[in-house]
């Protein structure tokens, strides 16, 4: 978890207030090196904003898998592994992140016990 903007703000006023890195690292309970860096990024961009992650998918693109399940609405999660060079459980997983389910049934539909 990233530290909030303000109080980013106010350990680099202590900082540039007068006291070292050390002392103020301390004042904060935070590492030194977390101030040297934030006080990099506040002179190279003039903001103190946490940078977007941009990571890349690791072996499905969500977009590709949205679109071929669109496609292909029967095919099975081991069919789907071989389209993506993958494990169905990695299918699985990444089916569950863009908010597909496998489910065939209605959720107000409930099974009927013989009997009752």
């Amino acid at each position: 978890m990233a530290y909030c903007i303000d109080f980013r703000k106010k350990v680099l006023d202590y900082y540039q207030s007068g006291y070292s890195q050390r002392e103020t690292a301390e004042h904060f309970g935070i590492g030194e090196t977390t101030v040297s860096q934030w006080y990099l990024i506040w002179l190279t961009t003039g903001s103190l904003a946490c940078k977007e992650l941009n990571r890349p998918h690791k072996k499905i693109d969500p977009q590709l898998l949205s679109e071929y399940v669109k496609e292909h609405t029967d095919a099975y999660l081991l069919e789907i592994a071989a389209v993506f060079n993958c494990s169905d459980t990695a299918v699985s997983n990444a089916l569950r992140r863009i908010g597909i389910t496998r489910k065939k049934r209605h959720v107000g539909i409930k099974n009927k016990t013989p009997g009752k």
